[in-house]
């Protein structure tokens, strides 16, 4: 990408955030790469100053990045609880089922729609990272491994796909080309069908200093009201908003063709009036997140260099991509953090990029028993801190560092 907006074209003027350099977040270093160079790539933050579409550049394109991929949304408790309620209430709002066509966009391993598979109801996932898409096969859910816009969704209808339901949850966000892959669903969707995007809501973001949920793989960040302008470019129309807790904060867009006959909510003006009042519609907004992430990152080191000093030992659990975001803005290495652990066997027994904090299974906290367990993905703090609560035998404390440093 140059230095224009992946959406309207205009000219990127203004900064966000310069979060430095970093390598890709889901780059994990396997042990027979350690001795290799890591690429660095810039990342910086733009907002555009015509639709206020907050932005990276794009230096890798996407089927570098997700063609192999290390997340696997299954090993997330609370997230298939999010999936399974989610499934059961759109099949009772669209009364979907044998006659009818669910289809996801990222579907990653099946976790979301094995549970339209339980209740009989056709489904069909798009998943380009071809490991990932392998286990929702083995799943027995009908999967293809393609990146989806414009052409793949006029293929998919050449060959008589239609979909009463189109679901994209997270995947807003890692499209570079945003107005092509916005299309895709236009030409997917059946004429009375549902759309359902989720992504973290860009003002949650500034307003609990969400920095580490920015990373290269997630080349834009999405208020409700540029997310209408784009789809309405393509002959979509917002009709419903839902304001959901996952990811620090989430919204989750109802979506239809511009002449369908779904009526809109009043919910739409609610959200809208929220983001005008934080100034998302103007360059105001944006303008003092930089010092205050600056700020962030001087209390988390202070917290780590005094620990340290104290002898305690600090050990991580995680290994999200927000985590090596946050690592590595911070500078933070093995002087800090002995290592973290992850329930995903692909990331255990590797090395976190940049960072180089190596990655084991959870068991390996109680066998060193550290003093702190600094929680990376904080937006399930309280799934595993209720999974690691035996850590208070031997006195430890769990850690979050967003949007404060905070010990209990």
């Amino acid at each position: 990408m140059s230095s224009e907006c992946r959406f309207c074209g205009a000219p990127l003027l203004f900064t966000l955030l310069n979060l430095g350099s970093s390598p890709l977040s889901n780059s994990y270093i396997k042990p027979d790469r350690i001795g290799a160079m890591e690429p660095f790539y810039p990342l910086r933050v733009y907002v555009c100053g015509r639709c206020f579409l907050v932005q990276l550049e794009e230096f890798e394109p996407p089927q570098s990045i997700f063609s192999d991929y290390a997340y696997f949304s299954s090993f997330s408790t609370s997230w298939l609880d999010h999936a399974k309620r989610y499934a059961e209430k759109m099949a009772a709002e669209l009364s979907l089922d044998a006659n009818s066509q669910v289809v996801e966009i990222a579907s990653n391993d099946g976790y979301l729609l094995q549970y339209f598979k339980e209740l009989n109801i056709p489904v069909l996932g798009v998943e380009p990272a071809k490991n990932v898409a392998a286990e929702a096969i083995r799943k027995g859910i009908r999967t293809e491994t393609e990146f989806f816009g414009a052409a793949q969704a006029a293929a998919m209808r050449g060959r008589g796909i239609a979909a009463d339901l189109m679901t994209a949850n997270n995947v807003l966000a890692h499209v570079p080309d945003i107005n092509d892959f916005a299309e895709g669903f236009r030409l997917l969707l059946a004429g009375e069908g549902v759309i359902t995007f989720e992504f973290p809501h860009l003002l949650r973001l500034i307003e609990k200093l969400q920095f580490d949920t920015i990373y290269h793989e997630h080349f834009s960040y999405l208020s409700l009201s540029t997310v209408m302008r784009v789809l309405e470019t393509h002959g979509l129309r917002v009709f419903k908003v839902e304001e959901l807790p996952t990811h620090g904060g989430s919204l989750r867009l109802y979506v239809c063709h511009q002449e369908s006959a779904h009526p809109a909510d009043s919910s739409i003006s609610r959200v809208l009036e929220t983001e005008r009042r934080a100034k998302l519609d103007t360059l105001e907004g944006y303008t003092d997140f930089d010092s205050s992430v600056q700020k962030l990152k001087r209390k988390i080191l202070k917290f780590l260099i005094r620990s340290k000093d104290e002898g305690r030992t600090i050990a991580a659990y995680g290994a999200p991509a927000k985590g090596n975001t946050l690592l590595n803005y911070c500078g933070v290495r093995t002087d800090f953090i002995d290592y973290t652990v992850d329930r995903s066997p692909a990331k255990q027994n590797t090395l976190l990029p940049g960072s180089r904090i190596p990655v084991y299974a959870p068991e390996k906290i109680f066998e060193t028993q550290p003093d702190y367990v600094v929680i990376l993905p904080w937006n399930l703090k309280d799934e595993i801190s209720a999974q690691m609560a035996e850590i208070r035998r031997w006195g430890g404390k769990f850690v979050t560092f967003v949007p404060d440093v905070e010990v209990w």
